[in-house]
């Protein structure tokens, strides 16, 4: 691996790792054949528990030219800087990519984990924005932006400490 790849697969190792290992562990116990809320809500439990700061249903409004288009739901963002996409589906669909690659776009994050918790054996894919998101203006602005609000945070964070 090359470029973004390669340094995503290092920064987010341990991160995407806990992440994966949390939703085996929910798997395991609860098995396909639910709902895919009960999936978030048995992973939301889980990753408390294991200490990873999450939020879920994050909202992420996406606009054109100032006008509002319409918002997203991500399922979970971890960290502020993984979204964990959640499926309960015999098998993933492109549609199913096609979202998780939405999301990096609208929040300039550079990695999705996209979970499927309704196959016999819990799938998950890792997803990083296509050359073309990485190299648009509006994807690197969007980036931008989250990263001089993470620096805000920990500066906040820091001076409360």
């Amino acid at each position: 691996m090359t470029g973004i790849a390669e340094r995503v697969k290092q920064e987010y190792a341990d991160l995407t790792y806990r992440i994966i290992g949390a939703a085996m562990t929910v798997h395991t116990k609860l098995g396909p054949g639910f709902p895919e809320v009960f999936y978030q809500r048995a992973l939301a439990i889980e990753m408390g528990r294991q200490g990873l700061e999450f939020e879920r249903e994050r909202p992420v409004e996406v606009f054109y030219d100032g006008v509002k288009l319409g918002d997203f739901h991500l399922d979970s963002l971890v960290d502020n800087r993984v979204v964990a996409e959640l499926k309960a589906v015999d098998q993933l669909a492109p549609q199913h990519l096609q979202q998780g690659i939405s999301y990096l776009t609208s929040t300039g994050r550079e990695v999705t984990l996209l979970i499927n918790f309704g196959a016999v054996s819990l799938e998950h894919k890792c997803l990083l924005p296509p050359l073309a998101v990485q190299k648009s203006a509006a994807y690197q602005a969007r980036r931008r932006a989250w990263q001089e609000q993470a620096k805000l945070s920990a500066r906040s964070a820091d001076e409360l400490a």
